[in-house]
């Protein structure tokens, strides 16, 4: 293929090629060419332009089939355009001559129509530079078509309409010519030529004004004509066509001179009325209508006023929606007229009508819905509210008027009745997709709404009550606040006027529809509504028999009521369920007796009344079976039974009850029939075995002996063929636009689909699609399908001997009926079976023997040789559910050799079609059939079929077929693969283009070869490219396809092949081929394009985007898409169809794509994201409400953001979207929100505002979202304070979002302040809305949030400012202290649950942080006051602000701690199990109610933490000491717990005690901490986690709760047992800190509690001997500690588990093991070293809550845990740093060896062993590995060593092998090489040798100090070299000067000896000192000051020395006399700055 890339033919190779594979050639060359030319330059083409028009002429002689001409026609157009133009007329010649030839033979037609191709694109691309050429060429075009046939018109056709568009107006003298043929065209029996003549003729409109005026009459009735017999591709063409002409002729300006004689305006009226003829008369032309009118027979076909109603639509699309606001009140009037009155003759019979409703209802959506913004929506909305008056009016007046033409005037009553229906529907249909942003209208008196809607809700027809009620719904879903209302205003009518059987019957389904809207409410209503409809519905049913007239509407209203109560839900139910199986029970006659009395009484009434109550009660069951499954335990169901077995009695005489009472039973038997089969369905199959034979009977009759003679294949087979392949059955079952008319044509002629009068208990229940009505079916059919589906589950249970029978049964049935009826028995019967085997492959049951097998064979094979080819696809798929179920090979392998048979030697299209397609559904089933020869064998046979091309049909089903098992068949199909790939290219080449079916088969075949081929399409082999190349060809040909389903196809092809092999697939053309796909009228199509977009943007977001702006600025001519994606890119163009789109499926994915693109382009594009989602928000801001908020921020706008400021009209016309609606809105302002999130994650220059300005102005492309926070405000602040709702809660949302990320972004040019506090006046602007009385409960919730988020966020901090906010908060405390009484009865009382928990939640963040705040202010003061007292001003400004909060929160504290309080104990009697339900009380909590408790629970479990966090912060405030006066009386914050529940309030003290009180509260908090951090649910947030912890160490901060839980040992284990679990359950350090933090605590506690004993019992005992006093602490005076119940125990579990699990060496069962190797240091993480060190402190103070036995046991551990620590973490850091994991090890180990324990009598001798052995161990470390010592941290372990000498007692460690190896250490380290490690072992010894016991220092002192002495004379000779060595002399001196001043008497002398000498040889002289280095100017300095100091301290001895050495005397002197001064100076800054060592020192001083 490669050889086909140049820009002529390569002819040889091409010579050199097979027959098929040159078409593929030539192919391949033609395409590259047409990407070629365009680029080449001109000089090229020239050159080579002769040769290239030769060889492209000499292929039109190569009978090219359709794409290959059409590309040849492209390419010679182009090649003329761009290259030289005199040879074209040659071409046009040599192409008028091939058409003029006389050769008919088929093999010549090709030519023929390339020719024609040609001649088309040669004139549209030159237009009028081939002159007067044309008029020849179009005459002789047109004289081919007189005996062309249907291709050759089809092309002819499509090429005229290319030779009008190019020559434009110059083409005027052949329009009349075109026009005739064009009409006959129209009119063509082949489909693709009728759209061809439709695509022409809407061409030649564009010039042709003869069309829209002369004879504008005659192309409307043409096109009506042209809609008969249509098919879905014509009547959209046609329709396009029709509308466009109409809408021409009404806009069309005043025409020119020559014309005007016969033109005429027309005006609106005549333009409908036109299109109401055909809607009313159909085709028939104006004059023959007449006669038919007469003889009464109707004459409008279906089709035509389907293709009508689509041009209705079309005509005011074209027009546009400013136009249809102006013109709405005519075009209304217009509309609804068609179902009026005024025209009988479309509504005679109830089928018609319902079709005309439909049609009507269609036109009203698709303009009113799609085209109009929200407000004129609106406005809209008053219109058909003011038409809905009118008729209403007409109605009353009939009714009232009780003259003799009452007769007449019901007429008119029933005839209102399809307007209002229509109406009706277009006002529900209005308000549901408006949702909220309705809310005006419905609160506008004017219009009254409501007020029309109910008062029809009395008219006498019965499908206007039920619309009405509809409408209600409608209204209900979109405005949740009106639900209850409705309900109430509807119940009280209904109880006001039940004598009337229009208002029982109307106001009954009025409340079932709102009772069905309530779940979809989420805020639901009152609890007690269900009682008060209950008790109305007893009520009716009871009163029914009081009145005959109307005892059946009672009846009936009764039972839907409660069928319709149902659906709120067990919660709801429960309360009812006993009442209702009573009346259940009473319905039914008890006992086959009574029914037998029963049916020789009464009359044809009495049973129709009986009859419709037993209906109703079934369907009340079947409702509570499919609402409530969780009521149905054992128990119920035992109740529900008893009536079963009378009911299915009752079904069984039904036939006989009707012989004897005649045809009014008709109706209502049939429905009873309908419901009971609905009820049998939904139960389980177990409950009525019994009546399975009965009900199986009846069943089989009423499939085999139908009442209608319907053929209702096309709703009861869809759902059991499989979705793929009623592809093949044609566009009807397909989803279309159109679909909700198109159905009509679908159903045939005796049927116009469902309406809600069929079946008035469809109005409650849920609707398959969002707003549409319910569509029941007419009950004779819904019973049909009500039968089948209970034959599948009944069949599928009955024993296998049976169902023998039963397949006889229908069988014979099917033989003895003849004509259509026995189709129609087939279908029901086949229909009914493959439900059954459905079923039985559910279950993986098995059908039975051998003879069952067969009947069911026999019966499927009938069938799928039956005519209709809905009846074949669904056998077909029967057939391989059988061989599914028999599960048998043999079997299988001898179906599919019965198909074979049949395929080999039949010949009519039936079998064909039927037999291939079973072959691939058996694939489906059962997958590969395994063996390969079978495979062979089926594969040949659909190649032969699928070539057959006499019959398009056969082909189709074979390809489609074949495209199953090349899906299924798996691996096996790879050996087939080339050939069936070289079959599919070969016939996508020949199959002409109309046929579009074999083009869809093809597409889908080719989809399945690229999923086969899969990822080696990826190969760079020959073989694997050829594929590709031929893949990518099949791709190319169907893009090129004029049927958009194919086109369809194309792109799935292209979107498999970008999945596998993304390099190969061309991705800028695929681009463009989506972007002008995007708005396709074809909605398969539009879902393709966006399919495949969403997989692109996965990958390559930013080149997608890119494609598509580039393809718009290069935009070809015939580009140009319905949306602006030059100016707003294609993410705009998504935005911009989400919004027009109605189909949900799309709409998902167009979110998901925008939300890949968002993702992975957000942060590089931010501006452009942010302006999209900006315009989106502000396109429909309403102007007025941001205009007066923007006033005070005019000044900081102005600068930057002029072009922002949103002004009213002027830039209307420049938004680029126009009025989105609120859900579109909904989606911009989340994508705002995932943008920050974008940001965040993209770095910290997005929320740092002064590092974002550097970036850019360093790179100006850079672009930082903080850049944008006025926007982000701005966009949070329109979305907030919208109509909508959902709206309001996003826009909440996303300013919740922008405080939390940018509260702590500060402004640069204002330190001090933050960047946020200039907006705070929007932020308050957009929360005032939220708190007004009227706003929904979730929005008010959800702005507490954000108050709290802002107060806490600390942006603003002048209190005033914070006022504003929280005075809303302020205010909702008031509503929230009325209490749950006061609480609205709009919505479910769990809603104010909500709102209240949500507005204490706030208020305790808000408390949370200004403790916080203040807390660390007041840490902040003190260290102020420790560093100086200048700090004094600064900090009371800072403390203003945090005290201020705190002030603002405590004037409503005493209320808030009340109900924080009381919201924590419900709180906790909502935690408990189940089985204490008995014992909460009663009538609920205290803010939720007992009914509601279940929709209560997730509200308390979102903000339980805060609260109990607030609530301890405030327990510790006032210390648990405060406590109201009138507390005794107030119950609020009495603690209801299981104990005092059941007490009666007599026996319980009036008043409790303060300290009970506390006691109370104490145990409320502790219990539901315990409560919850025992088993945190997985999904708990962390912060809950977090909160839980901090209240708990609040708690334990003040001594109280303390001594309560110290003097509590069990409960403390049980606290640490809790808190040990969660820290081996949650792995966040920050949640193991802070339990750590609790566990201190508690382990403090119980010091308290110890020392408090001892120190009591010593008080009380003083007299006593000190002997007898009683051992306090754990362990008692046996040291044992029991695990479960010691607290020390579960303390030293837990610290275990935190050192385990940081450092794994320390368990001894590891260090065993080899995969821990001891000695390798692990440097721990900041997280886990904090955790270490926390566990460390923990543990040294266990000793202290021991008692001295207790403190022996739990000594080792310790220690060992201890100084394993020290071992595994002393390690050198550069700094000299210690690691904190060190440090903390050796504070521990200070605190323990200083421990009273290790003195105290008991323990002391154990205690002395066991610190012995431990300094064993500190010495070990060092001796363990030799190689490591470099890594060990010597100074630490001598440190060690130095608190086991200080802290013990001198027994510890004086003994001498001991003794002698510390000292061993010391004088290791004291030879060390680091300056930094001796001097630190100067700083240990210095603190040794000051030791006051004498046995322990002098052996260290004899041992050390003479070394070091010696090592400070050799710095005599060696001066030290930088500040390290000078320290370690420095602190040398000071050893040997305290060494000197502790010495005794007798020994000074030789020391102050030793020592002058050295010091004075650190002096320098004058001369050395200008020269010398800094450190030796130091220690000159140091060694004078000392000498100062202990020359008079000794002076006999300093002046012996001074007399003996002359030369010192004189060094000292110097020095003296040369540092006066300087000393002077120095002294003065010394005395200030006291040196860097004693810094130092501060840090690690642990002696």
């Amino acid at each position: 293929m490669e050889l086909a890339h140049s820009l002529l033919l390569n002819e040889e190779a091409y010579n050199q090629l097979g027959g098929f594979q040159k078409a593929e050639f030539i192919f391949e060359w033609l395409q590259f060419l047409e990407k070629l030319l365009p680029v080449t330059s001109r000089a090229d083409i020239r050159e080579n332009q002769k040769k290239l028009v030769e060889q492209l002429t000499s292929l039109l002689n190569n009978s090219p089939g359709p794409p290959t001409r059409r590309l040849v026609a492209k390419n010679l157009a182009v090649l003329y355009s761009t290259g030289d133009t005199f040879s074209v007329y040659q071409t046009i010649d040599k192409c008028n001559e091939l058409i003029r030839s006389k050769d008919d033979s088929p093999s010549y037609l090709p030519t023929k129509l390339a020719a024609v191709v040609c001649l088309g694109y040669l004139y549209k691309k030159l237009g009028r530079i081939l002159g007067n050429s044309f008029t020849d060429t179009v005459g002789n075009v047109l004289k081919a078509m007189k005996n062309a046939e249907s291709q050759g018109r089809y092309e002819i056709m499509l090429s005229l309409q290319n030779i009008l568009k190019g020559l434009g107006a110059a083409a005027i003298p052949c329009h009349r010519d075109i026009y005739k043929a064009a009409r006959s065209c129209l009119t063509d029996r082949s489909m693709a030529v009728r759209c061809a003549a439709a695509k022409c003729l809407l061409e030649l409109q564009n010039e042709a004004v003869f069309m829209w005026s002369t004879d504008l009459d005659s192309v409307v009735t043409l096109c009506f004509k042209s809609f008969e017999g249509s098919n879905y591709d014509v009547r959209l063409a046609v329709s396009k066509l029709l509308g466009t002409v109409l809408a021409r002729a009404l806009t069309s300006k005043q025409p020119t001179a020559s014309t005007r004689h016969n033109f005429r305006r027309i005006s609106l009226e005549e333009v409908m009325e036109l299109l109401g003829t055909g809607f009313l008369r159909g085709s028939c032309g104006f004059l023959r209508a007449s006669g038919d009118m007469l003889k009464g027979t109707s004459s409008v076909s279906r089709d035509v006023r389907v293709g009508v109603t689509q041009a209705y639509v079309v005509f005011v699309s074209t027009l546009g929606a400013q136009w249809l606001e102006r013109n709405f009140s005519a075009f209304l009037s217009h509309i609804l007229d068609l179902v009026s009155q005024s025209h009988p003759k479309a509504i005679q019979n109830q089928m018609d009508a319902i079709g005309c409703r439909r049609c009507v209802s269609f036109i009203l959506r698709a303009t009113v819905g799609g085209l109009l913004g929200e407000k004129a929506q609106i406005t809209a909305a008053k219109e058909i509210c003011q038409a809905i008056w009118k008729l209403k009016k007409v109605v009353d007046a009939a009714m009232s008027d009780s003259n003799l033409e009452t007769r007449i005037s019901t007429t008119d009553v029933t005839a209102s009745q399809h307007v209002l229906v229509c109406a009706l529907q277009e006002l529900g249909s209005l308000i549901h997709g408006l949702g909220t942003t309705a809310a005006p209208l419905l609160q506008d008196s004017s219009t009254g709404v409501l007020e029309a809607v109910i008062s029809v809700i009395l008219h006498p027809s019965i499908s206007v009550r039920l619309t009405a009620a509809w409408c209600l719904r409608c209204v209900a879903v979109a405005l949740p606040a009106y639900v209850s209302l409705l309900l109430d205003r509807c119940i009280e009518r209904l109880s006001v006027l039940k004598s009337s059987p229009e208002a029982v019957t109307g106001y009954s389904f009025a409340v079932a529809a709102l009772l069905g809207a309530v779940k979809h409410c989420p805020l639901g209503i009152p609890h007690g509504k269900g009682k008060v409809i209950m008790t109305v519905a007893e009520d009716l049913l009871c009163s029914a028999s009081q009145n005959s007239r109307i005892s059946l509407q009672r009846t009936q209203a009764g039972w839907l009521l409660i069928a319709a109560l149902m659906t709120l839900g067990p919660a709801v139910v429960q309360h009812h369920l006993p009442r209702m199986l009573l009346l259940w029970k009473c319905i039914f006659p008890s006992s086959p007796k009574d029914l037998e009395t029963e049916k020789t009484r009464g009359d044809s009434f009495t049973w129709q009344v009986t009859l419709e109550g037993r209906a109703g009660a079934l369907c009340a069951i079947k409702s509570f079976v499919s609402h409530c499954a969780g009521l149905l335990t054992d128990e119920v169901v035992q109740r529900l039974l008893p009536p079963l077995p009378s009911a299915v009695d009752l079904l069984t005489q039904l036939s006989s009850i009707y012989k004897s009472y005649g045809n009014s039973l008709k109706t209502p038997s049939t429905v009873y029939r309908h419901k009971l089969y609905e009820l049998l369905a939904v139960l389980p199959p177990k409950t009525y075995e019994g009546s399975f034979c009965a009900v199986l009977k009846e069943l089989v009759t009423d499939l085999t002996v139908p009442d209608s003679q319907i053929d209702a294949s096309t709703f009861l087979l869809p759902p059991l063929c499989h979705e793929n392949d009623l592809l093949l059955l044609g566009p009807l079952l397909q989803e279309t636009d159109h679909r909700f008319i198109e159905e009509q044509l679908l159903l045939g002629n005796s049927i116009a689909g469902g309406s809600l009068e069929y079946d008035p208990y469809s109005i409650y229940e849920k609707v398959a699609k969002g707003d549409s009505v319910p569509k029941p079916l007419p009950p004779v059919l819904s019973v049909i399908s009500a039968a089948t589906r209970l034959f599948g589950v009944i069949f599928s249970h009955v024993a296998e001997s049976h169902r023998l029978q039963v397949l006889e049964q229908l069988l014979n049935s099917i033989k003895q009926t003849k004509g259509s009826r026995q189709q129609i028995v087939q279908l029901n019967v086949v229909s009914a079976f493959s439900t059954s085997l459905k079923h039985l492959a559910n279950c993986k049951g098995s059908l039975g023997p051998e003879e069952v097998r067969r009947s069911a064979l026999t019966l499927v094979m009938g069938a799928l040789e039956s005519n209709n080819p809905l009846l074949r696809c669904a056998a077909a798929e029967c057939l391989a559910r059988l061989a599914q179920v028999v599960s048998d090979s043999a079997f299988t392998a001898g179906l599919a050799q019965v198909s074979f048979d049949k395929l080999k030697c039949a010949r009519d299209v039936v079998s064909r079609t039927g037999h291939s397609l079973a072959l691939g559904c058996l694939y489906r089933y059962l997958g590969g059939i395994g063996s390969t020869q079978h495979l062979n064998a089926c594969v040949g046979i659909l190649y032969t079929l699928s070539q057959d091309s006499t019959s398009p049909d056969v082909q189709a089903w074979a390809l489609h077929s074949l495209s199953l098992i090349v899906d299924l068949a798996g691996p096996l199909y790879h050996v087939h693969v080339e050939p069936t790939l070289s079959l599919v290219l070969m016939l996508l080449l020949t199959v002409p283009p109309a046929y579009a079916e074999v083009h869809q088969s093809l597409g889908r075949c080719l989809n399945a070869l690229i999923t086969t081929l899969g990822p080696e399409l990826q190969g760079s082999s020959m073989t694997v490219s050829a594929l590709r190349t031929s893949c990518l060809l099949g791709c190319a040909v169907m893009q090129d396809n004029p049927d958009c389903l194919v086109q369809a196809q194309a792109i799935a092809c292209l979107q498999q092949l970008h999945m596998f092999a993304p390099r190969h697939v061309n991705l800028s053309s695929l681009v463009s081929c989506l972007c002008v796909n995007l708005c396709s009228s074809y909605l398969l199509l539009r879902r393709a394009v966006v399919a495949c977009l969403r997989q692109l943007v996965q990958r390559e977001a930013a080149e997608v985007s890119e494609y598509a702006v580039a393809l718009v600025k290069e935009s070809r001519e015939d580009f140009t898409p319905d949306v602006n994606i030059r100016e707003i890119g294609l993410e705009g163009a998504l935005l911009g169809l989400l919004d027009k789109e109605l189909d949900q499926r799309l709409c998902q994915d167009i979110k998901e794509t925008l939300t890949h693109m968002l993702t992975s382009m957000a942060v590089e594009k931010l501006s452009f994201w942010l302006k999209l989602c900006k315009d989106v928000l502000a396109a429909s801001a309403d102007f007025n409400t941001v205009a007066s908020l923007d006033t005070t921020q005019e000044e900081e706008t102005a600068k930057v953001d002029d072009a922002s400021v949103l002004t009213s009209d002027s830039d209307e016309r420049f938004h680029p979207f126009s009025n989105p609606r609120w859900p579109t809105r909904v989606f911009a302002a989340e994508c705002v929100c995932k943008i920050i999130s974008q940001c965040e994650n993209a770095g910290s220059a997005h929320f740092d505002i002064t590092l974002a300005q550097e970036r850019k102005q360093r790179d100006s492309r850079d672009d930082f979202l903080v850049l944008h926070l006025a926007d982000l405000i701005r966009m949070a602040f329109m979305a907030a304070t919208d109509h909508s709702d959902q709206l309001r809660l996003s826009g909440l949302q996303t300013l919740l979002i922008v405080v939390r990320k940018f509260a702590a972004v500060p402004e640069p040019e204002f330190p001090g302040h933050v960047i946020l506090e200039q907006y705070q006046a929007n932020v308050g602007a957009a929360l005032r809305p939220a708190f007004a009385p009227e706003t929904p409960p979730d929005v008010t919730a959800k702005a507490c949030q954000v108050c709290s988020a802002w107060i806490a966020s600390g942006v603003v901090s002048d209190l005033n400012d914070l006022r504003r906010v929280h005075q809303l908060l302020v205010s909702s405390l008031v509503k929230v202290q009325a209490g749950k009484e006061a609480q609205s009865q709009q919505y479910n009382e769990s809603t104010s649950t909500m709102e209240i928990l949500a507005v204490l939640k706030a208020w305790a963040e808000v408390y949370i942080v200004a403790v916080e705040k203040q807390k660390n202010q007041s840490d902040a003061h003190i260290h102020c006051l420790k560093t100086a007292n200048s700090a004094e001003e600064s900090y009371r400004d800072v403390t203003s602000s945090a005290s201020g909060l705190l002030d603002l929160v405590q004037m409503d504290l005493g209320t808030l701690s009340k109900l924080w309080l009381a919201a924590l104990q419900d709180f906790a009697l909502l935690t408990l199990p189940s089985e204490y339900a008995s014992q909460l009380p009663a009538e609920g909590g205290t803010f939720y109610t007992a009914e509601t408790i279940e929709n209560a629970r997730p509200h308390y479990y979102n903000s339980w933490a805060l609260i109990l966090y607030a609530t301890a912060l405030w327990l510790t405030s006032t210390g648990f000491i405060v406590v109201d006066p009138d507390e005794g009386v107030n119950n609020l914050s009495r603690p209801v717990t299981p104990t005092t529940m059941c007490q009666d309030s007599s026996t319980r003290p009036l008043v409790k005690s303060p300290e009970d009180v506390n006691t109370d509260r104490f145990h409320l908090i502790l219990g539901v901490s315990v409560e919850f951090l025992c088993s945190p649910r997985s999904d708990a947030a962390m912060e809950n986690i977090i909160a839980c912890l901090r209240a708990l160490q609040t708690l334990f901060d003040v001594p109280w709760p303390r001594s309560k839980i110290g003097g509590d040992q069990e409960l403390g284990v049980e606290l640490l047992n809790v808190l040990h679990r969660l820290i081996l359950t949650r792995e966040s350090p920050d949640i193991q800190l802070a339990a750590l933090e609790v566990v201190r605590l508690i382990l403090f506690a119980a010091q308290e509690h110890v020392k408090e004993k001892r120190r009591s019992a010593e008080v009380d005992d003083g007299a006593a001997e000190k002997e007898t006093l009683p051992e306090f602490g754990e362990g008692k005076d046996t040291g044992g500690l029991v695990p479960g119940k010691s607290l020390v125990f579960a303390t030293l579990e837990l610290c275990v588990c935190i050192l385990v699990r940081q450092l794994p060496q320390l368990n001894p069962k590891l260090t065993c093991s080899p995969a821990v190797q001891s000695g390798k240091h692990l440097l721990l993480s900041e997280d886990g070293s904090r955790l270490v060190a926390a566990a460390l402190v923990i543990l040294s103070d266990v000793p202290a809550v021991c008692s001295p036995e207790g403190s022996v046991s739990v000594l080792p551990t310790i220690l060992y845990l201890i100084i394993g620590v020290l071992k595994e973490t002393a390690v050198k850091l550069r700094d000299g740093q210690l690691p904190l994991t060190v440090a903390a090890s050796l504070q521990a180990l200070k605190g323990l060896l200083s421990s009273p324990m290790a003195r105290a009598e008991k323990s002391r001798t154990a205690w002395t062993d066991l610190l012995r052995s431990a300094l064993v161990t500190v010495l070990d470390c060092w001796d363990q590995v030799d190689g490591l010592l470099q890594e060990l941290d010597e100074v630490s372990l001598l440190t060690a060593i130095t608190i086991f000498v200080m802290s013990t007692s001198p027994e510890v460690t004086t003994i001498e092998c001991l003794q002698k190896r510390c000292i061993e250490k010391f004088k290791i380290t004291l030879d060390s090489k680091d300056p930094l490690v001796q001097y630190k072992c100067y700083q240990l010894l210095h603190s040794i040798f000051q030791h006051p016991n004498k046995t322990v220092s002098y052996p260290y002192i004899h041992s050390l100090a003479p070394s070091i002495v010696g090592k400070l004379q050799e710095t005599e000779k060696a001066k030290p070299e930088n500040a390290a060595e000078l320290q370690v002399i420095q602190e040398g001196i000071k050893v040997v000067t305290g060494l000197t001043a502790t010495a005794e008497e007798e020994h000074r002398a030789h020391l102050v000896a030793c020592l002058l000498p050295i010091l004075i040889s650190f002096l320098l002289d004058e001369n050395a000192l200008v020269s010398a280095t800094n450190s030796a100017k130091n220690l000159h300095e140091f060694a004078l000051q000392n000498l100062m100091q202990i020359g008079p301290q000794y002076s006999s001895v300093f002046k012996k020395l001074m007399a003996s050495s002359p030369t010192m005397k004189a060094r000292l002197e110097s020095a003296v006399k040369g540092n006066q001064e300087s000393i002077k100076v120095k002294t003065a800054k010394h005395a200030k700055n006291p040196g860097k060592s004693s810094s130092i020192q501060l840090k690690t001083n642990f002696l």
